[in-house]
């Protein structure tokens, strides 16, 4: 039951970094360069309201139908991107994107399903298993791009339009993929990932996993938007930039099947608590020029990680599931805003600051929380 769910969180993330790419493009050549972050923005903010949906459609028909919903409405979205490319009005390529962000809330809230499809001694693993595909999509979807280009003009269409076919190609993959998924009404769902004792206590911890989530993501999303500013002020090239990025993105998800590993033999407490200082000490390297930054940015990657698996273990069967994906997303459109004009104000120290406040008060409150509210039965 595995394999479906990993497959299609992977075709689906794919089909997304090809889309952004070349809507960014697109929209710079019929709009001008000043308007070319709106069709990405769009996407943010579809896989936002994509995500509540998604919740709804779970409480009222199950998991694996509600994921179906979602990779559909992803299709539906990724054809309206491929009429923009070739000669629609633009406005069908913002409206594409926003509807392709509903197929990314499916494919972020399937590591859920995951979770279900397998023994509570393994929930994490198969969550981080998820998280661990996206490293493939985001992998392989940028190498089917030029080639995706040269089939487009060999078809008589606009280059620009190749990789908007594959977005459309890889998304009804990803449907077709979740239609193998096991049907799971919610009445049938496991309970959470951790035992309480009360009510009270146990929705202040799955509260405070939501906020130890929500951080992570603020903080990474602050501190990377504002790093292409950072290096261009200190005169580096596009080649370092892309280490980089790409020594972050390796953090973020090449290690998810380490952190599903130690959430089943500990719980997510531990986890969660390694997240938070790893985000901390993160954002202080980030303060160090030289050698010291490109690591920091791999910890800042793998601190996001270790805060939304071990947040997402205490939220598995819970109603916050949707919700704290969509605020996750809702935030991270301003946090990337704001990021580069808080840079310009007083730069990474800055940057740094506020990335303490927000995780020393989470910090304590896990370390204050009685373990039993966050270990696995």
């Amino acid at each position: 039951m595995l394999v479906p769910v990993v497959l299609a969180a992977a075709l689906m993330n794919a089909a997304m970094i090809a889309a952004s790419a070349v809507s960014t493009i697109l929209t710079s050549d019929e709009l001008g360069s000043s308007l070319a972050g709106v069709p990405n923005t769009a996407g943010v903010l579809g896989t936002a309201a994509g995500a509540i949906a998604v919740g709804r459609w779970t409480t009222r028909l199950g998991r694996a139908h509600a994921l179906r919903l979602g990779y559909g409405v992803g299709v539906a979205g990724a054809a309206l991107t491929v009429l923009a490319a070739v000669g629609a009005p633009i406005a069908l390529l913002f409206v594409g994107m926003f509807l392709l962000g509903a197929g990314n809330a499916a494919s972020l809230l399937s590591r859920y399903a995951a979770g279900e499809a397998v023994p509570d001694s393994r929930r994490a693993s198969a969550m981080s298993a998820v998280v661990w595909a996206s490293t493939a999509g985001a992998a392989g979807g940028p190498f089917l791009m030029a080639p995706s280009q040269t089939f487009a003009s060999w078809l008589g269409l606009p280059a620009v339009a190749g990789p908007f076919l594959v977005a459309v190609t890889a998304v009804l993959a990803a449907l077709v993929a979740s239609s193998y998924i096991r049907t799971v009404h919610p009445a049938e769902e496991p309970a959470p990932i951790r035992h309480e004792q009360t009510p009270t206590g146990r929705r202040t911890s799955v509260l405070l996993a939501a906020g130890v989530m929500v951080a992570g993501h603020l903080v990474m999303v602050a501190l990377m938007s504002a790093v292409p500013v950072h290096t261009h002020h200190h005169g580096e090239g596009l080649g370092l930039l892309g280490v980089m990025l790409s020594a972050h993105t390796l953090g973020m998800f090449a290690l998810s099947p380490l952190t599903g590993w130690w959430i089943d033999r500990t719980g997510p407490r531990p986890v969660m608590l390694a997240g938070l200082l790893l985000l901390i000490l993160s954002a202080l390297l980030t303060t160090q020029s030289g050698l010291a930054f490109t690591p920091a940015l791999f910890l800042l990657g793998y601190a996001w990680n270790l805060c939304y698996l071990g947040g997402s273990a205490c939220l598995l069967g819970t109603p916050f599931e949707s919700r704290v994906e969509s605020s996750i997303w809702a935030i991270s459109a301003v946090a990337a805003a704001s990021s580069p004009w808080l840079y310009t104000l007083g730069g990474y120290p800055l940057l740094t600051v506020i990335s303490v406040v927000l995780a020393v008060p989470l910090l304590v409150l896990v370390l204050r929380r009685d373990k039993r509210t966050v270990a696995v039965p």
